[in-house]
């Protein structure tokens, strides 16, 4: 099959807390749900919710991002900073350090592509 709807219902998913080593600030936990793999393990799709809080990030994949509710700030040890909430896209890109801060629980659909 080559088309793929990605449903509205899903599962309940386990919250689990961000790892401690990566926690900047506040008690962070995240949930996903994946939608979509790909027969080679190379592209997945679906959706994440986290809580408000702080942590380091550090990116191998290209990540595709829109926010469904919510809103975040993703800030590069490079400078770079981007501020989205719902209805906001953006790509990360291999090679990406920074944090991810959630300013209000939120929820986003997100397309990988490893590498």
């Amino acid at each position: 099959m080559k088309l793929h709807g990605l449903g509205r219902e899903m599962d309940a998913a386990a919250w689990e807390p961000v790892p401690a080593e990566k926690v900047v600030a506040g008690a962070p936990a995240t949930r996903t749900w994946v939608q979509y793999e790909e027969a080679g393990g190379r592209l997945a799709a679906g959706q994440w919710e986290a809580t408000p809080g702080k942590w380091r990030i550090a990116y191998a994949e290209w990540e595709y991002v829109v926010v469904v509710f919510g809103a975040c700030v993703i800030a590069g040890d490079d400078g770079s900073r981007i501020e989205a909430g719902a209805g906001d896209a953006f790509v990360i890109e291999p090679g990406f350090a920074g944090t991810w801060e959630v300013l209000q629980t939120m929820r986003k659909h997100w397309v990988i592509e490893e590498r």
